[in-house]
């Protein structure tokens, strides 16, 4: 390998000083920035020689950040109306080499990765050669960019495009082969997972994650070389089939027109061949199967509106969050259960169905842990109450009267009319404010007055307003107490109490009155004020 680096590192050094005078129609700027691109790289593959362990890794990322970037100057410049051909050919030709190099030396890496499996550190290792295989992928793309690039310059690429062609080729098999492996592999580890159930281990979630990784990794990898092969005119179809079949990723890529029309002619064939063996049956079991499920939906619907009527008029006192769930609930088991008896008369065997949900729950519970975690405190708000539909809360950072509620999310509308959903995780997490539940609401307000006014006066006319208020509550007392002395003021609270829903109002109120009636009374309400002492010396003889 370091006979490699060293070619590589002489290569790039020859050329750079050659492609500077093909520059006569490319601008001094751009071609100054391709020169220090070049010599950055040439930089960082004598320095790769001799790295080790993770100055090796940060080597590579410079080298691919810098060729990514110098790769953008020269399609900037291909990619021109009139492209100076003189400069241009001999930077495609320097990357067509580059590329080369590059590929036989991850093909170096990759192969010493696969002479260490076998041991405990497989895992590991596997996907270090993932990794290995996405930087791959990578610089196979850039190679048939590149080769495009010489295309458009009128170079001779037969034999790179020859060479990339049965690369890719070997890859697509290669694959293929390990996509459907590790899908089958995928299978057996989520069905122990199930079949575990409480009991599942910390290592089959870990089986199970690291195989779903894998296959999206491989599965990507296809992806790219059925891409390649479509630039390069192979047919794709059989490999798109794998695809759908295995992965299950239905894409406009993979569903054109052959591998469509091959897939429907399959099922063509199955469903004909199933309705002339067995049509009259068949055609007897939909019936039945549909009207169980009519009446299932009948059934639900009349549970829904008992037990609306049920917990409605119960004394328990549910809220209207749990009476919703309640109802919704109850509901839909019904039909779920209509549902599985339908699908009993059509043929299906209930046990397996119940275990491949099984297994779909574990599946969905690896991706779908946040959704779980709001499902949670749904619960959780459903049992314990702290809130109901109506209230005006203040939760999560957010201020406004709950109008519905789901095991998922709260909808809140503010004060100022927008609508928020929030997550119940977020407000179960957090302090719940609930502004609207009690009966009645202190109003605290401040009131100051001059320190040369009539602090039983000022009380009087404070105790006055308060109580010619129509919307305060004589019960508990009001309270109008001098509080403190302040810098500038001699300072009242005032604390009537009244319904939530009057709160501003009152506060409103009375605000507006102290300021009238201090006024019209001769009553002050000072500025912040200080007194100033100037103190003259008499100069001495």
């Amino acid at each position: 390998m370091p006979r490699i680096l060293f070619i590589i590192c002489c290569f790039f050094s020859v050329i750079s000083f050659s492609g500077a005078s093909y520059a006569a129609e490319v601008s001094p700027a751009t071609d100054n920035k391709i020169q220090q691109l070049q010599q950055k790289i040439d930089t960082d593959i004598i320095w790769l020689k001799t790295a080790k362990g993770e100055l090796k890794d940060v080597s590579e990322y410079r080298i691919r950040n810098k060729t990514n970037l110098l790769r953008e100057e020269l399609a900037t410049l291909v990619n021109q109306p009139d492209p100076d051909v003189g400069y241009l050919v001999p930077q495609v030709n320097k990357q067509l080499v580059f590329l080369d190099k590059v590929g036989q030396y991850l093909d170096e890496r990759v192969n010493g990765l696969k002479l260490q499996l076998g041991g405990d550190n497989d895992a590991s290792i596997m996907q270090k050669i993932i990794k290995r295989e996405e930087d791959r992928d990578h610089f196979l793309e850039a190679e048939l960019e590149t080769i495009n690039w010489g295309k458009t310059l009128n170079i001779n690429v037969d034999n790179a495009e020859a060479a990339l062609k049965a690369e890719v080729l070997l890859r697509a098999d290669y694959f293929e082969s390990l996509v459907t492996y590790t899908q089958a592999q995928l299978k057996i580890a989520i069905a122990d997972a199930s079949d575990a159930g409480a009991d599942i281990t910390a290592e089959q979630k870990s089986e199970v994650n690291l195989l779903k990784d894998r296959l999206a990794m491989h599965t990507e990898s296809l992806n790219v070389a059925v891409n390649m092969m479509e630039s390069l005119g192979e047919d794709t179809t059989q490999i798109k089939q794998t695809l759908f079949s295995v992965s299950g990723d239905i894409t406009q890529d993979v569903l054109n027109f052959d591998v469509a029309s091959s897939l429907i002619e399959e099922w063509m064939t199955i469903a004909k061949n199933q309705a002339l063996e067995n049509g009259a049956g068949i055609t007897f079991k939909v019936i039945i199967f549909l009207i169980i499920l009519f009446l299932a939906s009948l059934v639900a619907k009349l549970v829904r509106k008992v037990v609306r009527k049920a917990v409605n008029s119960s004394k328990l006192n549910f809220s209207m969050l749990l009476q919703d769930f309640f109802t919704s609930i109850s509901g839909n088991v019904i039909y779920v259960l209509g549902l599985l008896i339908a699908l009993s008369q059509l043929g299906f065997e209930l046990a397996p169905l119940l275990a491949g949900f099984g297994i779909a729950g574990v599946i969905i519970g690896f991706a779908l842990q946040d959704t779980l975690s709001n499902f949670a405190s749904g619960m959780m708000i459903l049992v314990y109450r702290p809130f109901d539909v109506g209230d005006l809360i203040n939760a999560a950072g957010v201020t406004g009267r709950v109008s519905h509620m789901s095991l998922v999310s709260t909808t809140v509308k503010t004060l100022d009319n927008q609508r928020l959903i929030v997550p119940n995780n977020k407000i179960w997490g957090d302090t719940i404010n609930n502004i609207t539940v009690e009966r009645e609401r202190r109003v605290d307000m401040t009131f100051g007055i001059g320190y040369g006014d009539d602090i039983p006066k000022a009380e009087k006319i404070l105790t006055d307003i308060v109580m010619a208020h129509p919307k305060v509550k004589q019960f508990p007392e009001p309270m109008i107490k001098l509080h403190l002395l302040g810098e500038s003021s001699v300072d009242f609270i005032v604390r009537p109490w009244a319904d939530p829903i009057d709160y501003w109002d009152v506060y409103w109120d009375i605000t507006r009155e102290v300021k009238m009636q201090f006024d019209a009374q001769g009553v002050s309400i000072p500025f912040p004020q200080r007194d100033v002492h100037i103190y003259h010396e008499k100069a001495a003889d």
